[in-house]
């Protein structure tokens, strides 16, 4: 399991998220949307948005920790 703290660092001109900083590397949206099906990332989960798996923080009471 790797959970690691997951940041935002592009989004594409619809405002999806694209690459994102996993700690201290760098991941694009399929390959963070892989690792979380994997199971490296149990506070995150992938949803079909529009056709595109997207990675998405799982819900609770922080909106501190919500990718955006």
């Amino acid at each position: 399991m790797v959970d690691k703290k997951i940041t935002v660092m592009s989004e594409d001109k619809n405002g999806r998220n694209q690459t994102f900083k996993v700690g201290n590397g760098y991941l694009n949206r399929e390959q963070l949307s892989q690792s979380i099906k994997n199971g490296n990332h149990p506070n995150y989960h992938v949803r079909n948005i529009n056709g595109l798996d997207t990675p998405v923080s799982n819900p609770d009471k922080f909106s501190g920790n919500n990718l955006g």
